[in-house]
């Protein structure tokens, strides 16, 4: 059961580690979060959410597994069971949405998305990290005659839809058209869109200095054209009037 729930919905974010500050400062870069009224819309067991109430009391997060739910819910206030496609939140109530790796796990995400702007403040950000299609490696695992295998498989994205989904029909992985794409018909514009690598904190713990070293070299690589090579997306819009 804790196996088919990994392969279903992925592993949220268990511990804060270098990785995981990197992508708050950057999403403290294009939010104010200050006093703000924040939903974490995929929240897991409320890492980000805890990290949220450094800067407003009124911070909010859900997540369709109930179980995650209850630990969050043990220490945080305001995390309830849903799924991001139908959030139980009223129409222009938050300033910051975030969906930190959430929306490849989702039945329908046009819809998540949808509702995450739907739940907005007119002029209210939302703040989405997803898996780059053109990363070298399906970090999920994949599914082979029958069985799920864990861990990073070279080249799988690079594969035609029709096979890639047949190895990885558990997760998406987006190009920078088909994550735009989601937002159509909506008012409204994108502040930023880059991509970004791994924080290697698992072989910086392991082995620190090739760690680094190649932590450092991929970072720069984001301010190149290789940034098409990052391991997710990072990209802010902005609800119109």
């Amino acid at each position: 059961m804790h196996q088919n729930k990994t392969i279903a919905l992925g592993n949220p974010s268990y511990v804060w580690r270098a990785g995981q500050e990197r992508r708050m400062a950057m999403i403290q870069r294009y939010t104010d979060l200050q006093d703000a009224v924040i939903l974490d819309a995929g929240c897991g067991i409320g890492v980000y959410v805890a990290h949220f109430r450094a800067y407003s009391d009124n911070v909010h997060g859900v997540d369709i597994d109930p179980e995650r739910v209850a630990e969050a819910s043990q220490l945080l206030p305001n995390i309830r069971v849903a799924s991001a496609e139908q959030l139980p939140y009223p129409d222009n109530m938050f300033d910051v949405v975030l969906s930190h790796e959430v929306l490849e796990h989702v039945g329908d995400d046009r819809a998540a998305v949808s509702e995450a702007v739907r739940v907005l403040k007119p002029g209210g950000r939302l703040v989405v990290f997803v898996p780059n299609r053109w990363y070298p490696f399906e970090t999920h695992g994949v599914m082979w005659r029958g069985q799920y295998h864990f861990g990073n498989k070279f080249f799988i994205n690079y594969l035609p839809n029709v096979w890639r989904n047949k190895l990885a029909p558990h997760v998406r992985a987006y190009t920078g058209h088909e994550l735009k794409r989601l937002f159509d018909g909506h008012p409204g514009h994108f502040v930023a869109h880059k991509r970004i690598f791994a924080g290697y904190d698992n072989l910086i713990k392991r082995h620190p200095r090739l760690g680094r070293a190649l932590r450092s070299l991929t970072y720069a690589l984001e301010r190149t054209p290789l940034q098409v090579l990052g391991l997710s997306h990072f990209l802010v819009y902005q609800k119109g009037a």
